[in-house]
């Protein structure tokens, strides 16, 4: 199932995050930074976007064994874009090709949601998906999402959820309706 495609922010974002730091100081989108989730507005079109990247990653053989390899950038995201009626859309960028067909185990706090892939990007099922996974990340401490690259590798990220709920209700907030 194809979610909505996503707009120039997004792109401009995924760019710039070379570090939550960096992309403070580098863009002219920023209009919030809640501890680990900051908050980006563009205007044409309307989009409004809250990420983080990981406090934490691995990445293991498909027997469990920690081996190296190179990643690109990695983000956990929500969307709101008032012009298409998209209202918390989750979205995970893991820095690499999916395995094809695969999805991405969520957990956050136990409660656990799958995520489906296309390319380099997974992204709940349904948009009442998103609000079980938004609703679960305004609760926990962290989200923990498990990915298969296109070569069999395992990786797991860690994303603190602390800022997460101030974060997304600013993005909420500024594009409303």
């Amino acid at each position: 199932m194809m979610k909505t495609t996503f707009c120039s922010l997004t792109l401009v974002a995924a760019t710039l995050f070379a570090s939550q730091a960096g992309a403070q100081a580098t863009t002219d989108n920023l209009v919030a930074a809640n501890t680990d989730w900051s908050t980006f507005e563009a205007e044409s079109p309307r989009e409004c976007i809250s990420t983080s990247a990981p406090k934490q990653s691995t990445l293991t053989d498909s027997a469990g064994k920690p081996v190296e390899g190179r990643r690109g950038d990695i983000y956990l995201m929500v969307f709101y874009r008032p012009a298409e009626n998209v209202k918390g859309q989750i979205m995970f960028t893991g820095g690499y090709p999916f395995a094809p067909g695969s999805t991405v185990d969520l957990d956050v706090g136990g409660s656990t949601f799958q995520l489906f892939t296309e390319g380099e990007y997974a992204w709940p099922a349904t948009p009442e998906d998103d609000a079980k996974v938004v609703s679960a990340m305004k609760r926990g401490s962290d989200a923990v999402l498990k990915a298969r690259s296109g070569r069999g590798n395992i990786t797991t990220d860690t994303f603190s959820l602390s800022g997460f709920t101030a974060a997304v209700e600013e993005a909420a907030n500024r594009c409303a309706g």
